[in-house]
């Protein structure tokens, strides 16, 4: 493949998870969460990996998998953020924050 039809497909596939990513979020502001987190997914799955968007739809999945009791899935999905290179400290912090009131609310919640 020449190096065009590598850079074309490389932004193609950032495009249809950027679609997908705005998706997912128009989908929570609804309450939508489920749906939410099947958009987030598909746009994760389009992402390279150190990419800034990745992290901020691993941020939003988080946030909607909470919404939907499904907090170990959250924190996982923070984890995530936390580790990702690059990112602000205000998203750290944010992600880090999260992350800990999901912990103290399965604390107070009884589990371990």
């Amino acid at each position: 493949m020449s190096i065009l039809g590598r850079l074309k497909g490389l932004f193609s596939s950032r495009e249809k998870a950027l679609s997908q990513y705005r998706s997912g979020m128009d989908k929570a502001k609804r309450k939508d969460f489920r749906g939410a987190v099947s958009d987030y997914s598909e746009a994760i799955r389009g992402l390279a990996p150190a990419s800034d968007v990745m992290a901020m739809a691993l941020y939003n999945r988080a946030l909607a998998y909470s919404s939907i009791g499904e907090d170990e899935k959250a924190a996982a999905d923070l984890t995530r953020v936390l580790a990702s290179p690059g990112l602000s400290e205000n998203v750290k912090l944010a992600a880090s924050q999260r992350r800990e009131r999901i912990r103290r609310r399965g604390l107070a919640d009884g589990e371990k």
